[in-house]
């Protein structure tokens, strides 16, 4: 596999996982968790001949990832049999891979409690249980499957539990599943990787897609969009595509068959540009993904990390750009909040000069405010300018002042003599509109 020094967290998963402890890791996405708990599944089932391990993923592209390790670290000569049980493949495949006795069982929570409820899968054995992005799982809401794949195990067993964040919630799932962890955290928590280059883009809403467009043209190599939902994933691609940009959609709606020949063409360069949704950033290890673009940001702050670690990955250099709208500070806020201080500020200061885009919303923004606060000063000198036209109206002499000014006086009597009359609550009036009406109504009955 062309491994010649291990990375921080083997370095330090291997020797705990040999032993036979419980692990809590967390490290950065493209350290090389899989190896990390691996080669301890490999090393003690080889020791145990009845034990089974079970490995549950989020995604299928995670387990189907996870699937190609582990048999390219078996090797040719290994006797331990591995499946993979994911959603929208075949389950009669599925069922007589099973009957083969598999030893190491990958899959998603969802399609292996399908097969515990069938009981063509028996997990009593199991002596290790991975929880490889836990995080994703209970995101995706896998947590009451979880339970139930857990509750049909024994006691005893080596429970691994790896993610790239671990928040509150996941702590109190490893106090749950979890018998003495060691803890392992390589770097600072959701640090981002050195070798990442970050630019965010202030834009309007309506000027995203120019902008991508612009971005995808000005770069070269491999590049991978986020967008919101399944709906817009296939429809950017189509308006990319006849723009003269070559790109494809891949999301949850696709068959497993067609996400993989996808994912396969995108490895050998047939096409650039991949248009996908959020379920394409945990499982998708693609090493040459030199460019990640946010045209939209994540519903949860935390799969902002597993996004930009689709690239610069294993030390690689790699980019990301984010487009920001004005309807999107509050989310931008929330994934600054769950980056390291030192590494948000300096986010924070990445506005590239180049991109004119970025200043010119704001600068839009603040002309039109100039341009409301001007109106209404023109307005304010209006009314004064009529204020003194009218008094330069009024007549100078004294015996016509005196006209003028019982003029006016008269004109605030009759106005005073003028009173809408009070109607008692027995004339039962009260749905008409016009009160003076119905008063000269009740008094000519009268």
């Amino acid at each position: 596999m062309g491994f010649v020094n291990p990375t921080p967290i083997q370095e330090q998963s291997i020797p705990i996982g040999l032993k036979g402890l419980d692990i809590l890791g967390s490290a950065q996405t493209g350290t090389g968790k899989t190896a990390a708990f691996g080669i301890p599944i490999i090393e003690n089932l080889n020791k145990d001949k009845n034990g089974i391990a079970v490995i549950l993923a989020p995604t299928r592209e995670l387990a189907k990832q996870i699937y190609d390790v582990i048999r390219e670290l078996l090797g040719y000569r290994n006797t331990l049999k591995v499946t993979a049980l994911i959603g929208g493949e075949s389950i009669t495949n599925q069922l007589r891979n099973l009957k083969r006795g598999p030893r190491i069982i990958i899959g998603t929570p969802g399609r292996i409690n399908d097969h515990i409820n069938r009981k063509s899968l028996y997990v009593k054995k199991t002596k290790i249980l991975v929880l490889d992005e836990t995080d994703r799982m209970l995101d995706m809401g896998f947590g009451i499957q979880i339970d139930e794949i857990v509750r049909n195990m024994t006691g005893k067993r080596q429970t691994l539990m790896f993610s790239a964040t671990i928040p509150d919630d996941i702590s109190r799932l490893a106090d749950k599943y979890l018998v003495n962890p060691q803890r392992i955290s390589i770097g600072s928590i959701n640090q981002i990787p050195k070798s990442l280059k970050q630019e965010i883009l202030k834009i309007r809403s309506n000027e995203k897609y120019d902008q991508l467009v612009e971005e995808l043209k000005n770069r070269s190599g491999s590049v991978l969009v986020f967008i919101k939902t399944k709906y817009a994933c296939d429809r950017m691609a189509k308006k990319l595509s006849f723009d003269g940009v070559k790109a494809t959609a891949i999301h949850g709606d696709l068959k497993q068959n067609r996400r993989n020949r996808i994912i396969s063409d995108f490895r050998n360069n047939k096409f650039s540009v991949l248009i996908g949704t959020d379920i394409v950033c945990r499982g998708l290890d693609v090493p040459q993904i030199e460019h990640v673009i946010n045209f939209d940001l994540p519903q949860v702050a935390e799969d902002f990390i597993h996004r930009i670690g689709r690239t610069a990955r294993a030390g690689m250099s790699g980019s990301v750009v984010s487009f920001i709208t004005p309807n999107d500070h509050l989310k931008w806020r929330a994934i600054q909040k769950i980056l390291d201080p030192k590494t948000k500020n300096k986010i924070s200061d990445i506005t590239s000069i180049n991109h004119k885009d970025k200043v010119s919303g704001d600068k839009v923004r603040t002309n039109d405010r100039d341009k409301k606060k001007a109106s209404t000063k023109n307005f304010s000198k209006d009314s004064q300018k009529r204020k003194k036209t009218f008094s330069k109206n009024a007549p100078k002499d004294g015996s016509k002042k005196k006209k003028y000014e019982n003029l006016k006086k008269s004109k605030s009597r009759n106005k005073k003599r003028l009173k809408k009359p009070i109607l008692l609550k027995s004339d039962n009036r009260a749905k008409f509109v016009d009160e003076e009406i119905v008063y000269k109504i009740i008094k000519e009955s009268r």
